[in-house]
């Protein structure tokens, strides 16, 4: 029962995904009519068919040029932020763990604070993600070191010890801001919003390697992530090296996060909410878990972003915003029957 309950829960998400994604291309300023994007789209990838509805010059431009970097920016950060959540929620046990719990997106925030106040975002549009992704590294560098003792990595002390750099940084980055002047500080303030406007096949490129990387290691060690949520005692009695795992994992999560966070700034409850509804829909194995957290993550993104577009045409809201209106109810639902049940 279980097992065909999973093969309908991901049919479902991906018949949902394809409609998202034809959705987001489709709808805009500039409509883009569906059957010829789709062979606008059939024909640049190379496959031989006839153009039946072409599209007009400036439909092809908005399609190739805004919208298809727009989506695929989406996709992978949807899917890299559920990912990463999955994997702290398994790793420290508890389903209001979020991928910026190791002091992520305060690095990134950092970061990228400085590079506008150096006043290298208009030498080019890699240096706020570059230094983004530099902060938001040594964020988690930071807090490993500080939490590792005797070769071991505590996971209650590893949560506190985030807290606390996220809460330096932030203060770092709040100084930073009230020396800045109005302009930079509405460019920063934009950045961290979170959204995926303007953006272009440069990002794609930057984020694709390390996201395909990333995401296949992790969806390949789901069997290992298992073992770990069993605890240390028991993992230790199969044979598994906990340190070894436990590390790779926060380091490979909050490297995906990372990536994520640089290439469209902060985007909150992706993370939080997304693995829980999943673990609902398919279970606790994450050899399963991990990728449909993925596949429901990019679903989500790409779908706050539309309806972004949709309710507030012809301008948008940011995608960050629409995360937040509708991942902080379910946030509040979450906390409140965990604390039911005795959890917090």
């Amino acid at each position: 029962m279980r097992r065909r309950k999973q093969i309908v829960s991901i049919l479902a998400l991906i018949s949902v995904l394809i409609i998202v994604v034809l959705a987001a291309l489709h709808v805009g300023t500039i409509k883009v009519p569906i059957v010829g994007g789709l062979e606008s789209l059939a024909q640049g990838m190379g496959l031989p068919i006839e153009i039946i509805t072409p599209l007009e010059p400036e439909q092809e431009a908005v399609l190739w040029y805004i919208r298809m970097p727009r989506v695929l920016i989406g996709l992978m950060v949807g899917a890299s932020l559920a990912l990463a959540g999955a994997v702290m929620q398994g790793i420290f046990s508890n389903s209001l763990a979020d991928p910026g719990i190791m002091g992520v997106s305060a690095g990134a925030s950092l970061g990228a604070v400085i590079a506008i106040s150096l006043g290298l975002t208009s030498l080019g549009m890699f240096y706020m993600p570059l230094f983004a992704f530099i902060g938001a590294f040594l964020a988690v560098a930071i807090t490993i070191i500080l939490t590792m003792q005797g070769g071991r990595v505590e996971t209650a002390t590893l949560l506190l010890a985030g807290v606390a750099v996220s809460m330096l940084l932030g203060a770092f980055t709040s100084g930073m801001l009230t020396l800045m002047n109005e302009y930079r500080l509405r460019e920063f303030l934009f950045w961290m919003v979170g959204g995926l406007d303007f953006r272009r096949w440069e990002h794609v490129l930057l984020a694709v390697g390390p996201f395909v990387v990333c995401s296949s290691i992790l969806m390949m060690l789901g069997r290992q992530l298992n073992v770990l949520v069993l605890g240390e005692i028991e993992a230790k009695a199969l044979g598994a090296p906990v340190m070894l795992y436990r590390v790779l994992f926060l380091f490979l999560a909050s490297f995906i996060t990372a990536v994520a966070v640089c290439v469209s700034g902060a985007i909150g409850f992706v993370g939080l909410i997304v693995p829980h509804i999943v673990r609902i829909l398919v279970g606790p194995d994450h050899r399963i878990l991990l990728p449909t957290s993925a596949l429901a993550g990019a679903v989500f993104l790409v779908l706050c972003d539309t309806l972004g577009r949709i309710v507030a045409a012809p301008s948008e809201i940011r995608v960050g915003i629409m995360t937040a209106l509708l991942g902080a109810p379910y946030f509040l639902y979450l906390l409140r029957r965990v604390r039911q049940k005795g959890g917090i």
